[in-house]
């Protein structure tokens, strides 16, 4: 018996003169449900430890994190800002964080934009070809950029594209695989009737994609947006083998710390991964309730 049949029992019951059942209402939760709260809270914090350890150790000086790096700071290695100001002067951080700013958006964007037109395509139009370009989309997704990363670099030295505009093109070539099928899977679940009525209106197929469509795929947009960000913002191979130091990102930045012998600023480099880190963090935070709307939203039905 639910809570709503027990309170309509209650109140016949209660109308006949009869004493009511009584509600619980402090019932203690069952133990499974404690045991998975505190396996949750554990892993949370397994994950969040590296982080605060980086946290902590940005503030340390470097000959202190060195020997003891699980320490909190004290009094003796305690350091300020200096690692944070000298770790900026170091790397150039303020132009390395506008080309990687420059460089996630745009490519991002792209991604997203012809990857959901691509998806949408395949789903609509099933057609022999389209199944064969569906299954080379995913192919390309087991594809390691380490098999291709050398003739890619000539290709597009050939092509051009070795700068901050061309490697749009080279990270939509390697992001549109994942982008692709995770579109066509959500595109089956709109309803086709809705273009359909689209159409009816006067709408042209594109501009049913854009003005229908494309709003209806907002929480998988969200989705491949976080998904590429993250990756397009951490990578280094592909920045430093295309456009290398001349533009530099913020990774390849971060390798300007080793100086002669191999030797690291510990400090430095703490410093600079939190700055890094910040603006990814503060996306998927912003991001993550268009995924959780997205999901919920697919979940119920009428």
């Amino acid at each position: 018996m639910n809570a709503s049949d027990l309170l309509k029992k209650n109140s016949v019951e209660d109308a006949k003169g009869e004493k009511p059942l009584a509600i619980d209402m402090d019932s203690k939760p069952p133990a499974k449900k404690i045991l998975v709260f505190a396996i949750l809270i554990l892993a949370a914090l397994v994950f969040a430890a590296p982080i605060l350890l980086i946290l902590m150790n940005s503030f340390k000086g470097k000959l202190f994190i060195s020997d003891a790096p699980f320490a909190f700071p004290s009094t003796a290695s305690f350091v300020g800002f200096d690692n944070y100001m000298q770790g900026i002067a170091a790397t150039g951080f303020p132009i390395a964080f506008c080309w990687s700013l420059f460089i996630t958006v745009f490519s991002v964007a792209i991604i997203v934009l012809f990857s959901s037109m691509t998806g949408w395509y395949i789903t609509r139009q099933n057609r022999g070809f389209n199944k064969f370009l569906y299954f080379a989309f995913v192919f390309a997704m087991i594809v390691p950029f380490q098999m291709v990363m050398f003739p890619l670099t000539k290709v597009a030295n050939i092509f051009h594209l070795d700068n901050p505009i061309g490697i749009f093109v080279v990270y939509l070539g390697f992001g549109a695989g994942q982008s692709v099928f995770l579109f066509c899977g959500f595109v089956k679940s709109v309803p086709i009737a809705v273009e359909e009525a689209a159409t009816i209106d006067g709408c042209t197929p594109i501009g049913a994609f854009f003005n229908i469509v494309l709003p209806m795929l907002s929480p998988i947009a969200v989705t491949v947006a976080i998904i590429n960000a993250m990756w397009i913002w951490n990578d280094f191979l592909l920045p430093f083998l295309l456009i290398g130091s001349e533009y530099r990102t913020i990774p390849v930045a971060v390798q300007y710390l080793r100086t002669g012998y191999g030797s690291i600023d510990m400090g430095n480099m703490m410093a600079i991964i939190v700055l890094a880190i910040i603006p990814i963090i503060a996306f998927y935070f912003a991001c993550q309730k268009y995924i959780i709307e997205g999901v919920t939203a697919g979940s119920v039905k009428g």
